[in-house]
């Protein structure tokens, strides 16, 4: 974004026009799939469900909560500790572009000692590394959104080169913080007002796509909360 601007600074609003578009249009299926799978796995996992919905009633009045008059600030969003590591969780498991690939401008050795040749397509599941116990530990394969609190409640910090649902390094995805926010906004007015309840039979398998979609979709019904 820097080097696009300086090459045309004589027309900055439209650089930022530009950029806001290019972020809340390359986020619209990324941002939908994730929170497909997110409440799929909240459906699964109830307890989970029941301790974000206690942390959004601890954290907001019941007026703000009846108006969806929420998040009025910015901090306020970091009160939501377990809804933030749900949603790790279900990005570490489910990553809305899995897969990705790299090429060295020159040949090179990697840390496993794999030879590559220069402009080699070097393909990256970010997907598997998700899942793999030597990265994640034992309970790789476990919905687990504890493993992202510290000891004192907060955040744990995970590498962007082992976490990696935003890509990593200079390529990282810039619209991290904007996707996290708009997830946190709709998770906590869905999970406020509504319990999910995912179809009898309706099947959940992951599309052969650039992005994890579902293949048949998440078919839900909505029971109001009282």
């Amino acid at each position: 974004m820097e080097l696009a601007y300086k090459e045309n600074p004589e027309n900055p609003d439209k650089f930022f026009r530009d950029a806001l578009v290019n972020m809340m249009v390359g986020a619209r299926d990324t941002t939908s799939t994730a929170l497909s799978w997110f409440f799929w796995l909240l459906w699964k996992n109830p307890i989970t469900e029941s301790k974000i919905l206690q942390e959004i009633k601890t954290n907001f009045n019941t007026e703000d909560l009846k108006s969806c008059n929420l998040f009025k600030k910015r901090e306020e969003m970091h009160k939501l500790v377990y809804l933030h590591a749900a949603l790790c969780e279900s990005l570490r498991l489910f990553p809305p572009a899995p897969f990705n690939h790299k090429a060295p401008k020159q040949a090179d050795v990697l840390p496993s000692g794999h030879r590559v040749g220069k402009n080699s397509k070097i393909v990256l599941s970010f997907y598997s590394m998700g899942r793999m116990e030597g990265i994640w530990g034992k309970d790789c394969l476990e919905f687990k959104p504890e493993r992202w609190i510290t000891e004192k409640g907060g955040i744990k910090h995970e590498p962007s080169y082992k976490f990696t649902a935003f890509n990593a390094g200079p390529r990282a995805c810039l619209g991290k913080d904007m996707a996290f926010t708009q997830m946190k906004i709709l998770a906590t007015t869905i999970i406020h007002r509504y319990s999910i309840q995912v179809v009898t039979g309706h099947p959940i398998v992951p599309k052969d796509s650039v992005v994890l979609e579902m293949k048949y979709g998440l078919r839900i019904r909505l029971e109001k909360r009282s």
